[in-house]
């Protein structure tokens, strides 16, 4: 999806400057515990992205989800809210960007995997010991292990959902 509408007129006024954006990651698991990564270019990462005005984070992970992957997914926990420099980037035109980013335990409920062929190109499951020969953003390290750990332990078993204003 291109950019929003209300973060293009921003950067008609802010030019290249830094921004803070909230965004959100889905941690979406396959039955064997195998984490779902897409490939943004030339980058593994959990799917995701920005939230749009008005949006609530766990609503904005099941449009981004539906979007990038077809897969319709519940929410079913937070894993944790992660930013710092591992969190910055400069797009080729040069906007520079610091995400701050939500990361929620998604259960797939229906659709079909199918990369959306613009914000991703690829979309595979991977075990915790395939990582290492990834390209991985520099965020991963730090979030994985946690989404890993969280699929061990995760609620989402026992069909607990997360409030709507999570």
């Amino acid at each position: 999806m291109p950019t929003p509408e209300f973060l293009v007129r921003i950067r008609e006024r802010a030019g290249t400057e830094l921004m803070m954006l909230p965004s959100v990651g889905g941690c979406v698991f396959d039955e064997h515990g195998r984490l779902l990564l897409a490939l943004h270019t030339d980058i593994w990462a959990m799917p995701g992205g920005i939230l749009e005005p008005d949006e609530r984070p766990a609503e904005a992970v099941v449009r981004e989800l539906r979007e990038e992957t077809g897969l319709e997914v519940a929410v079913r926990g937070l894993i944790g809210v992660s930013g710092g420099p591992n969190f910055r980037h400069t797009y080729a035109n040069g906007d520079r960007v610091a995400y701050m980013t939500a990361f929620y335990g998604c259960e797939i409920v229906g659709g079909s995997l199918r990369p959306d062929g613009e914000e991703i190109a690829d979309a595979v499951f991977f075990a915790p010991d395939e990582l290492p020969g990834l390209r991985l953003a520099p965020w991963m390290p730090e979030v994985a292990p946690l989404a890993y750990a969280w699929w061990e332990t995760a609620a989402y078993r026992s069909g607990a959902t997360v409030g709507e204003n999570v």
